[in-house]
């Protein structure tokens, strides 16, 4: 309830203090370019956007959750370990799956990338589930800074969905189930799992509303190899043990695989309202709130038996002709228990489409009611006992969230210009207090063992000029100026002690956008863009603790924003049937916040991993989209792109072997290819292909290995899909995934061939 009226308050602040944020506005010229914020809008903007449609991805995708509808896309990976990830961030051209703080991904207004980190793991992933598959009406892609309405999380992308309201009434059903292949070292297992899904809308008079529910669950393959560092020299030291697989780490050394991790099963539900009421001004007004609930359970399984061939989890062991000494948490520590409930809002109020000036005020609300992860400290197979499971840690995240409000204003008509301005609130808030139990799968704290707390915001003002100098030329430019705070920052630990209040930061920065269109011909547009975003450091990276030893330390709560200046040429030719498009891009940024290796004392040769200011790195190349439909024949549709990159850093006084090496996790080289057929009314078949060339995990590309655990390997993958619609409600449809058992790697191990089943009643 606290949470509802602190929204229902600062929304309601908002609409009485500040102008409001504009719907749409028609554009100034014949120049086309669309992008959506919260409800779609055919605002201008200097830059086109790559779009997906429900309509298309249905044909064309085997769609289980809605991030799948964004892998034909340009230049955009997601990265989805198996089907309900919740650890899914987005890679773009110039960034990889580490820097999630870099796109901005929006749900009717909703924000639902995380802005409280900047990584791939459950502090920086977006959260997709808020938008249901079957509501989405269409996905928007906008790529890099040149927009002033967007802060400095636009370096990468802004992703908006944009999901549909009924003008009638609705109703839809959905089952979907898959089944895997996955075999890898001694593990051999068919996850899979399944979805069911519906919902229901309909609209009265002016009032108009739409709720759906989704159940989800699924097992899936395991996401983490347990390993052992091989010793110098073979012994004979330690209980004989077998089942010990050896192979490389990603730096190359020769290591021990005993087992495997992380293999989660998951059981999501998420339930969905949206209202919307058009008053008879023109005004229209909509409420949006899902809850997402998870229970994921993960287990460990070992490769290791003794002589009497039971299980081994711990102990000193002699495998393959070496000693070792295995600790319990090499196995415990992919065991846990994760109970999650979030709640998201979203309100918005926006003004008639009718006359020269248009506004909109939109508010978003995302909170972690709860959000505890269960993990032992008890050896295996004890830990999985019932009625004794031992001691264990409870990390909680009750209390995180954000909230954002924007109030917008678009004046068109105003001498061939059109002008836009806005004003922008955000607020992070991280808590992450670890506790020690007796029983780790009780929640009930026997002491702390470490706290972070912290908060940022920003307040933004910007405004954004559209002029047609000719009818077929446009210029554009833009300023935004943001003013940011990080405040109660705190780290606790127990052991090793540390108690610090962390210092309050402040910063105020100004970021230019301009961008030129010029129309040359009816189907060839040339532009050319520039911004600068800066985007500021997460709760998480500011207050992360580092162990070393005997002391924990954090880093550096002072880290600086980060500042990235893009560039782009491009030229498009379109016509009804075909489209190409050539973007040659650039970014050069300065304080980089990325995670590198240096000593945490100063004088100290011991090197440890954490998030660091690098000087400077740039990332450039080109980006090639083709679209052609009815080619070669009638019915065949082919599009396809490819994205080449050449990241590197320029300068790191830190770590100078990192200079002039590849940015992490980011490939030079990305390209999809989509032949789609439709081969009567009622069936369409397509295949799809997928190519990434390798990456580096490390900044300084210590890792040469890269089909292992933790490395980042070539891939590429071949799908498939045939749908068939049986008469106006009901429909099938039938795919497999990675057909060829591609065994890649993106830090962990990937899903092998996998099989998509769906049935569909709508009406």
């Amino acid at each position: 309830m606290t949470l509802i009226i602190r929204f229902l308050a600062g929304a309601a602040l908002v609409a009485l203090s500040i102008p409001a944020q504009a719907q749409s506005a028609q554009s100034v010229n014949d120049l086309e370019t669309v992008v959506v914020t919260g409800e779609r809008s055919e605002s201008q903007q200097p830059d086109k956007v790559e779009t997906v449609t429900q309509i298309e991805a249905q044909q064309q995708i085997n769609v289980v959750n809605t991030e799948d509808m964004l892998e034909d896309l340009p230049s955009v990976f997601v990265r989805k370990r198996h089907e309900g990830d919740t650890q899914d961030p987005v890679a773009t051209r110039t960034s990889g799956v580490g820097e999630s703080a870099r796109n901005l991904i929006y749900a009717d207004g909703i924000l639902i990338s995380t802005p409280i980190g900047n990584n791939n793991g459950a502090t920086g992933s977006p959260h997709f589930g808020i938008a249901q598959p079957e509501d989405v009406s269409a996905i928007d892609v906008l790529y890099g800074p040149f927009v002033a309405e967007y802060g400095g999380g636009s370096i990468g992308a802004v992703i908006n969905i944009t999901t549909k309201m009924p003008d009638q009434f609705t109703l839809y059903a959905d089952v979907l189930g898959t089944a895997g292949e996955f075999g890898l070292y001694n593990t051999n297992d068919t996850p899979g799992g399944y979805q069911v899904s519906a919902g229901i809308g309909d609209k009265l008079g002016n009032f108009s509303w739409r709720a759906s529910a989704n159940h989800l669950d699924t097992f899936a393959q395991p996401l983490s190899l347990i390993t052992l560092s091989q010793p110098a020299t073979t012994g004979s030291a330690g209980a004989l043990v077998t089942g010990g697989i050896p192979g490389l780490a990603r730096t190359g050394l020769p290591i021990d695989i005993i087992g495997a991790g992380d293999i989660e099963h998951q059981v999501q539900d998420t339930d969905t309202l949206k209202v919307a009421y058009n008053f008879d001004n023109g005004w229209e007004a909509s409420y949006t709130v899902s809850l997402f609930h998870q229970i994921d359970n993960s287990v460990a399984q070992t490769y290791l038996a003794n002589s009497a061939d039971a299980s081994v989890y711990t102990g000193n062991v002699n495998s393959n002709g070496y000693n070792y000494n295995i600790f319990a948490s090499s196995f415990d520590n992919n065991l846990y228990h994760w109970e999650q409930t979030h709640l998201a809002q979203g309100l918005s109020l926006k003004s008639g489409s009718d006359g020269d000036f248009q506004w909109e005020i939109v508010g978003s609300d995302y909170a972690y009611l709860v959000d505890n992860e269960h993990i032992p400290t008890t050896t295996l197979p004890g830990a999985l006992s019932i009625t004794m499971p031992g001691a264990g840690t409870n990390t909680s995240m009750d209390g995180s969230g954000w909230y954002t409000i924007d109030a917008k204003g678009v004046w068109k008509e105003w001498a061939d210009n059109e002008l836009s301005f806005g004003l922008h609130r955000d607020l992070e808030v991280l808590s992450q207090i670890k506790n020690n139990t007796a029983n780790w799968m009780n929640v009930t704290p026997t002491s702390v063992s470490t706290d972070a707390k912290g908060r940022t915001a920003t307040n933004a003002i910007w405004a954004q000029d559209i002029w047609a100098i000719l009818p077929d030329l446009k210029a554009t430019a833009g300023l935004r100026a943001e003013q940011w705070n990080a405040y109660d920052g705190y780290n606790f630990s127990a052991s090793p002690a540390l108690s610090v209040s962390q210092p309050t930061l402040h910063t105020s920065d100004i970021s230019p956008k301009a961008s030129l269109a010029w129309q040359t011909a009816d189907a060839w547009t040339l532009t050319a863009s520039y911004g600068e975003a800066f985007r500021m450091p997460t709760v998480t990276e500011l207050y992360q603790a580092i162990t070393t030893g005997t002391q924990l330390t954090v880093p550096n709560p002072n880290l600086k924003p980060e500042r990235a200046d893009s560039y782009e040429l491009a030229v498009e030719y379109k016509t009804d049937m075909t489209r190409v498009r050539l973007s040659l891009f650039r970014e050069d940024v300065a304080n980089a916040l990325l995670s590198q290796s240096a000593p945490l004392v100063p004088g100290s040769t011991t090197l440890f991993s954490y998030v660091q200011n690098v000087n400077r790195t740039r990332a450039q190349g080109a980006e090639l989209v083709g679209e052609q439909k009815n080619a070669l024949i009638d019915g065949l549709d082919i599009s396809g792109s490819v994205t080449y990159v050449n990241g590197r850093t320029v300068k790191d006084t830190a770590f100078p072997s990192a200079v002039n090496q590849a940015l992490p996790q980011l490939p030079k080289l990305r390209a999809e290819v989509v032949a789609s057929y439709r081969a009567t009314d009622a069936l369409t078949l397509t295949l799809s292909g997928h190519y990434s060339d390798r990456s580096y995990g490390t900044i300084n590309e210590s890792d040469p290995i890269s089909t292992t655990f933790t490395g980042f390997s070539e891939m590429m993958t071949l799908d498939a899909r045939a749908r068939y619609q049986i008469d106006d409600n009901w429909s099938i449809a039938a795919g497999v995934d990675n057909i060829t058992n591609d065994k890649y790697w993106e830090y962990h191990p990937f899903p092998q061939r996998t099989y998509v089943m769906e049935i569909h009643y709508a009406e």
